[in-house]
């Protein structure tokens, strides 16, 4: 399949790179159909989050469901679902508070509490260096999605993917940041940062 790679910081190639397989019986390998480039993507290529091998970048992402691990039982093949950015396993101690995020068991080599550019991280994502799992992403025709029993959200027919695929990522990180801020109307509040978010 083809691929969007990066192979150091300021090296991304446009290249045939194996077709991904199921790994763990809760695994999906879903056909993409609409993909976007993050923000986030350029720490990436501007090497502040170093990645020394190969990986497919990308974790906005949706698509059509080809082919499930035996413990995925709420998917079928030729469902269409758009994949959360992070990488949950759906029953550790923050999925089950709601924080797939800090996820506990997607990113075994480099979880840790205490943080750290280059030691340690929380739950894994989506083609975002070894330092957040080693997943490949979606910006391929094909990705492995590990928990597919637990992240995917199928897509209800009437909406479109250019209307879906920015609950991947862009969408939530907008609302959380409302929430947090408990803005609730009428206030004036000041935005930091840069993008659509």
């Amino acid at each position: 399949m083809k691929a969007a790679v990066v192979h150091t910081g300021g090296s991304i190639k446009y290249e045939t790179v194996d077709d991904p397989i199921i790994k763990e019986n809760r695994d999906a390998i879903i056909k993409v159909t609409a993909t976007a480039i993050c923000g986030s993507d350029l720490h990436i290529y501007r090497g502040s989050l170093p990645q020394t091998r190969p990986l497919v970048m990308g974790h906005e992402f949706m698509g059509i469901v080809e082919e499930t691990g035996s413990g995925v039982n709420n998917l079928k093949r030729g469902d269409r679902v758009v994949v959360p950015f992070p990488i949950a396993c759906g029953h550790c101690f923050f999925c089950e508070h709601d924080l797939p995020g800090h996820c506990e068991n997607s990113n075994p080599e480099h979880y840790g509490p205490e943080g750290g550019l280059l030691k340690q991280k929380g739950g894994a994502l989506f083609g975002y260096t070894d330092l957040y799992g080693g997943y490949d992403g979606g910006q391929a025709q094909y990705v492995r999605v590990p928990y597919a029993d637990y992240g995917p959200r199928k897509v209800p027919e009437n909406l479109t993917d250019e209307q879906v695929l920015f609950l991947t990522d862009i969408f939530p990180t907008g609302y959380t940041g409302i929430d947090w801020g408990e803005v609730n109307g009428g206030e004036t509040v000041m935005i930091y940062g840069a993008g659509p978010v």
